[in-house]
């Protein structure tokens, strides 16, 4: 069994409420997630999903309970701590978040321009060779609005590449794109963790497509977390709010091979 990276003790987050109530998005929430393995985050909107990134990542901070990784308590992370933690970290934002006055190369160079001491020569060499790997040369003085959807979610996981990380999170990754080109996404997420072996974290809503590439599902409802192994231990599930997930997310044909 893989060693746990990344883990949730009893984790609180609580968001106040215009009429002066509260809302707990996570409510003494416990999961782990394992080294080297894709743990796929999924729920309904304004479940919690990027929120549980923003706590992994220290944007946030819990409420009550623990984030570790690494062995290490995030909330007991000063600046210099945090900084260095996320250094072991990849995130591929909804959109790519690429800059649009930046061309490709300038995209994904950036990291390694700001992060590293590294020469320019140096730079250039590692950026065309991850550009190279994921099919992208060719393109290096294009400019964002020039490029597909599904071009610019390579070059956003280019740029996530470059500090080489043992982690990396996606953020709704195929948002927009239709569902040829989100079923390439994935089969490139797959090869590039096959061949880099980081552990991969993705929230998404694109079930259950997404759950083709996942070791490990945490469905997110209501401020809990369940976590299951394979898809059809979801689909086994007895809990009512895990049914009614399968049956609106995933819809009968999931569910039939569960009748005798």
């Amino acid at each position: 069994m893989n060693e746990a990276l990344i883990e949730f003790n009893d984790v609180v987050k609580i968001f106040p409420k215009k009429d002066g109530g509260e809302q707990r998005v996570l409510d003494r929430v416990n999961f782990a997630i394992p080294e080297g393995k894709t743990t796929v985050i999924a729920g309904r909107s304004g479940q919690g999903k990027s929120v549980t990134l923003k706590l992994i990542l220290g944007l946030m901070r819990a409420d009550g309970g623990q984030v570790v990784v690494g062995g290490e308590n995030v909330a007991a992370l000063g600046k210099q701590g945090l900084n260095a933690m996320r250094t072991r970290f990849g995130v591929l934002f909804q959109g790519s978040a690429l800059f649009d006055s930046l061309t490709v190369y300038e995209n994904v160079a950036l990291p390694l321009r700001e992060r590293t001491g590294k020469k320019e020569d140096e730079i250039r060499a590692i950026v065309e060779a991850t550009l190279a790997e994921l099919e992208l040369s060719g393109h290096e003085s294009k400019f964002p609005a020039q490029l597909s959807g599904g071009m610019r979610r390579r070059v956003g996981l280019a740029r996530a590449l470059q500090l080489n990380p043992e982690i990396l999170l996606f953020d709704e990754p195929t948002t927009g794109l239709d569902p040829v080109m989100t079923q390439e996404i994935y089969q490139l997420f797959a090869r590039t963790q096959a061949k880099s072996g980081f552990t991969s974290i993705i929230v998404s809503h694109d079930i259950p497509r997404v759950f083709s590439l996942a070791d490990q599902i945490i469905v997110l409802d209501r401020g809990v977390m369940d976590v299951f192994p394979s898809t059809e231990a979801i689909q086994r599930s007895e809990k009512a709010h895990i049914q009614e997930f399968v049956s609106t997310t995933m819809g009968a044909l999931y569910q039939s091979w569960l009748v005798e």
